[in-house]
């Protein structure tokens, strides 16, 4: 009988994001959705100005309050948006991102971290962010993943995992050319992507004994090395060598077989060779709802599954689901890896 989750008595801590994209108000949707959707209690590291002045632009009407502690998040959340104050040095034009207000993004980004790692947070949700605007503040790591890890002290790369529509995908590469993937794919690599992933589901998704595919890279996985040998030489061994260490893995397996629903329902997550490999299906399954979420890491991380939205920014046409998915997931995994520790 699986165990029941702690509640927890600790908020969580939402970043702003590019203030010039949909986060603000996508939180604003957010905690509208509260009480209907059974979210917990969170407070928004941002402006509380500008995300009053956003709330009434768009006609969101919802009640902004700042909070000078995390502690004051569950007395406030019922009645308004808690705000934990961030100022930006510029106003904010919905859609054009300014550099200027860089610093104060990453700001929210490392106090949501502090928070969390001093135990006054339950977990971190990132808002998007903008990276061109970041790049050109002075911001030098690729993504908010590697920023996160950065920020932990990290020297081992964290692996990105979405969930959505009963799917979980880990990717061995993320973010680097389609014709760069194979040169990056190493033994070494798929074990450390493997290995943090199976230890993430045991802890964090409660998942007693963990089931892995790993996708092959090579269309029908190769055949037998006539459409490329990473199968043979890179694939292949890793997996025999997760499987000498105990754990239940399978593959090479062809992509093109491996995302119907009975494919599915033999694994607990994937691991992908590269990023479309395992966006294509999930999002295809869930658009709406898939949430990335940040393995390896010392706290937990989630973020909704989309970007910035520039050209939504402003016209509260956005959807706040997958922030909502994001929301809920970080409450779930934080109690449940509570439960692990204990």
């Amino acid at each position: 009988m699986t165990a029941p989750l702690p509640s927890s008595p600790l908020p969580l801590a939402l970043t702003m994001g590019e203030p010039a994209g949909i986060g603000g108000e996508i939180a604003l949707m957010a905690w509208r959705l509260r009480r209907d959707r059974g979210i917990p209690p969170f407070f928004l590291i941002d402006s509380p100005d500008r995300l009053a002045a956003l709330a009434r632009a768009t006609g969101l009407d919802v009640p902004v309050r700042e909070i000078a502690d995390p502690a004051d998040t569950a007395a406030v959340f019922g009645d308004a948006l808690p705000v934990l104050r961030q100022d930006l040095p510029v106003p904010v034009v919905p859609g054009r991102p300014d550099p200027a207000n860089g610093a104060a993004v990453i700001a929210s980004i490392d106090r949501a971290v502090a928070l969390v790692r001093a135990g006054r947070a339950a977990a971190v949700v990132t808002n998007p962010i903008q990276k061109s605007s970041l790049y050109a503040a002075g911001f030098r790591h690729p993504g908010h993943t590697e920023y996160l890890a950065h920020l932990a002290g990290m020297t081992e790369e964290p692996v990105m995992l979405l969930e959505g529509g009963g799917l979980r995908v880990a990717l061995a590469t993320i973010h680097v050319a389609l014709k760069d993937v194979a040169g990056l794919l190493t033994p070494e690599v798929l074990l450390h992507t493997a290995r943090v992933t199976y230890q993430a589901l045991r802890r964090d998704f409660g998942i007693a004994q963990p089931r892995l595919a790993v996708a092959a890279l090579n269309p029908h996985a190769g055949e037998g090395g006539a459409m490329g040998r990473e199968e043979i030489e890179i694939i292949a061994p890793a997996v025999a060598a997760l499987r000498a260490e105990g754990l239940a893995v399978t593959g090479p397996l062809p992509a093109d077989t491996l995302f119907h629903a009975g494919a599915r329902a033999a694994y607990d997550a994937v691991i992908c060779q590269y990023h479309d490999q395992g966006l294509i299906p999930l999002k295809t399954l869930d658009f709406e709802t898939g949430v990335n979420i940040t393995l390896g890491l010392p706290f937990i991380r989630t973020s909704p599954d989309h970007g910035t939205a520039l050209s939504l920014a402003g016209t509260a046409q956005a959807s706040p689901s997958s922030l909502v998915a994001a929301l809920l997931s970080a409450d779930r995994l934080a109690r449940q890896r509570a439960l692990s520790i204990a």
